[in-house]
């Protein structure tokens, strides 16, 4: 055995090397040990603070230790972090702030401070960063770390430097993380909610087919309240369920996300880390030859200019929850004009109808030199594009967009095009464009 391999176990408090599994660390004296028969062999990691914002805050005042603590807006607003304390009485993100009150009367209300949330997270973020240069973030208070190939830095296997880090963290920021050890993203993600706060889980190879199939089919990845519907229509609510499945049939009855569900359903993720800079949006904008005034020459490029900024973020597993609508005068006037969608999109058809629905608004006669289209807010992908329980269509669109891109990755760009662009040409491109 390696000088610096790991007998399948630690202390988490003293981080010394367990020869065998046992309840309690032989050094310390602490119940807090990891143990597993493939520990040595893992090496991608999903971090996640536990409840940051409420944690950052009772750092903050210590006299908010042991009480209940909700960040929020006033009554009208709605729940952005609850503490564990305000968790246990029933309070959840998300939620409205009048109902958290009526179930945690005593929690003590503070309003987001968001300027001291980024600081804090980029804190923990360049912690990370010294780990590994693969870390791709998810949000300000968590992010997914490939640690291959440090083992001669750090002297130790990734499962010791995650142990260190996550008391680094609570020694030098004053808050807590829970780790999530494993061979791929989905389970690594998996893990570091099985055990929070505090928490260090780790999922292997030889148990994920077995442990994914006592789980209800929401722990998968983009399976939301509507989905889940539509699944329990069909008889399926447990991830064991969809392994008794054919790839073909689940794709035949929910396309894309029919195959996300087959190999998810196996713990088959293949997906990278891939590390980035915080982009705040992904964008592109064209400057026309001839000022544009009306809507059958505006709206054919701003379809071509959705499908550019889709395939980016498709290309870059990222979504967007924000449509922002560009446009310049002749006199050189920027307009800008967004909305917020319900759930973030990577999807042409909702940057495109959205931007539309924008543009119309601003065609009044104006001429204008520049038009651009783009999307804030980025997140993961596989929050992207639940199914709509109103429009019932979007699937139907989606599937289509879907089909679109395989074909023009297979035959080339122009290979299939909608009916906004189709028989205007050059006119219904780009001319002199721009990305962001």
């Amino acid at each position: 055995m390696p000088v610096n391999a790991l007998p399948h176990g630690l202390c988490r408090d003293c981080l010394t090397p367990a020869q065998t599994a046992s309840r309690r660390c032989r050094s310390c004296g602490s119940p807090r040990m990891l143990a597993h028969a493939e520990l040595e062999n893992l090496f991608l990691a999903h971090i996640d603070c536990d409840a940051f914002y409420a944690a950052v805050e009772k750092r903050d005042n210590p006299e908010l230790r042991d009480r209940p603590v909700i960040i929020g807006g006033g009554k009208r607003g709605v729940v952005s972090t609850a503490c564990y304390i305000a968790r246990i009485n029933g309070v959840r993100s998300a939620m409205p702030m009048f109902k958290a009150l009526e179930a945690c009367p005593e929690a003590v209300v503070i309003k987001p401070d968001m300027e001291k949330y980024v600081r804090v997270g980029r804190q923990v973020r360049s912690m990370m960063e010294a780990l590994t240069p693969m870390v791709e973030p998810l949000s300000i208070d968590e992010a997914f770390l490939d640690l291959s190939g440090t083992e001669k830095l750090h002297g130790a296997p990734p499962a010791m430097v995650l142990a260190r880090f996550a008391r680094q963290v609570e020694e030098e920021v004053g808050i807590t993380v829970s780790v999530g050890l494993s061979y791929c993203k989905f389970l690594a993600k998996v893990a570091s909610d099985l055990d929070k706060p505090r928490g260090f889980s780790v999922i292997g190879k030889s148990e994920a087919f077995s442990f994914l199939s006592r789980q209800p089919v929401t722990l998968i990845w983009g399976v939301g309240k509507a989905f889940t519907a539509t699944l329990a229509r069909d008889g399926l609510h447990t991830i064991g369920q969809l392994q008794t499945m054919e790839r073909n049939d689940l794709m035949r009855r929910y396309g894309t996300m029919g195959d996300r569900l087959y190999h998810l359903s196996r713990g088959m993720d293949e997906r990278s880390v891939k590390p980035r800079s915080e982009a705040k949006s992904v964008s592109s904008e064209t400057t026309f030859n001839v000022d544009l005034s009306r809507a059958e020459d505006l709206v054919p490029v701003l379809r071509a200019l959705s499908e550019r900024v889709s395939a980016r973020l498709k290309k870059a597993d990222i979504a967007g929850r924000t449509i922002v609508l560009k446009l310049k005068t002749t006199d050189f006037r920027i307009r800008t004009r967004n909305r917020q969608l319900g759930d973030p999109t990577r999807l042409a058809d909702r940057i495109f109808h959205t931007g539309l629905d924008l543009l119309k608004r601003e065609i009044d006669g104006t001429r204008f030199r520049l038009l651009g289209i783009g999307v804030s807010d980025l997140t993961d992908a596989a929050k992207a594009d639940p199914p709509d329980l109103v429009d019932r269509l979007s699937h139907k669109r989606a599937l289509a967009e879907g089909a679109m891109d395989s074909l023009r990755e297979k035959f080339g760009k122009q290979a299939v095009e909608t009916g906004y662009t189709f028989g205007h040409g050059k006119a219904g491109q780009p001319q002199r464009d721009g990305d962001d």
